[in-house]
């Protein structure tokens, strides 16, 4: 069995410097969800988000020694947020047959072969530490949050999916599954700036979209109704809050910026802005 110190040797070599070390998100986002940048079309100069990563890393290390071997093998010894996120999810969904060290070669692969991810990564990371009250820091997020992290791996095995690696994306599903108890099927597609609060219990079937700026509560389905094979899960627009307990079942669309509350059973559409609550849900307001 490889222990944590396996993990702390960097992999993501000297190549990474003139692809991901340097990909930060530099202009300011036009949406309301997050602060930091989306549809940046060049390379910026320094990754902000990585750097503060570091620095509260090193900051939580002096206030408290027992975290040191945590901090330096997950983040300190790593140079870039892509390195290290391939290499903490590996040591996470590691099985008897299938080593860290592989997963994290083909986490890190996927990372350097498409960008987008890389910025999904770090506007998931900025919508956490907005949207979520409990989240101390970008660092405390990264180690400690399962709605992130289960929202990564689903990133990676999504990239897998649409590779035709199909059994690799689905070994990935199941170990998300049981790891951090969130289950998101590959075929899914899922914008950016995604909080999944508590996490525990979610599940998204294989043809739900998620737009962009979505914040999912713990034990929400989106789901089918069990009557239609084929296209047959919810898509949810930009900005949607979806409340603890929620049921979105069916091929239905909830619009953008609509509020599901908690408990929710939602079988029709729900207008931009309305607010759906009850089983089954009615529309009870709108913003």
């Amino acid at each position: 069995m490889l222990t944590m110190a396996a993990a702390c040797t960097d992999n993501s070599g000297p190549h990474l410097s003139s692809s991901f070390s340097k990909f930060i998100r530099c202009c300011r986002s036009s949406t309301p969800y997050t602060k930091n940048v989306k549809n940046c079309s060049k390379i910026c100069p320094q990754d902000e988000i990585w750097s503060q990563i570091r620095q509260e890393a090193e900051s939580d290390m002096k206030q408290d020694p027992l975290l040191s071997d945590l901090y330096r093998c997950a983040i300190l010894s790593h140079s870039s947020l892509e390195g290290a996120l391939s290499n903490y999810l590996a040591l996470k969904l590691r099985t008897d047959y299938v080593s860290s060290d592989a997963l994290a070669a083909a986490f890190h692969k996927a990372l350097l072969e498409d960008a987008e991810i890389g910025r999904a990564v770090r506007e998931d990371l900025a919508a956490v530490r907005e949207r979520d009250p409990a989240c101390l820091s970008y660092v405390h997020c990264f180690l400690n949050f399962k709605g992130f992290l289960a929202c990564q791996a689903y990133r990676l095995a999504h990239k897998f999916w649409i590779d035709g690696r199909t059994a690799a994306a689905l070994l990935i599903q199941s170990r998300v599954s049981e790891v951090f108890a969130v289950d998101i099927h590959p075929g899914a597609e899922i914008g950016s700036g995604l909080v999944i609060d508590h996490a525990t219990g979610v599940v998204v079937g294989e043809t739900a979209v998620i737009g962009d700026g979505v914040t999912i509560l713990h034990n929400v389905t989106l789901g089918g109704t069990g009557k239609a094979g084929g296209d047959r899960h919810p898509k949810i627009g930009d900005g949607v809050l979806i409340g603890a307990g929620a049921k979105v079942l069916g091929n239905i669309v909830v619009r953008r910026n609509a509020r599901i509350g908690a408990g929710a059973v939602v079988l029709k559409e729900v207008p931009e802005g309305a607010t759906a609550v009850g089983n089954p849900a009615r529309i009870v307001g709108s913003r």
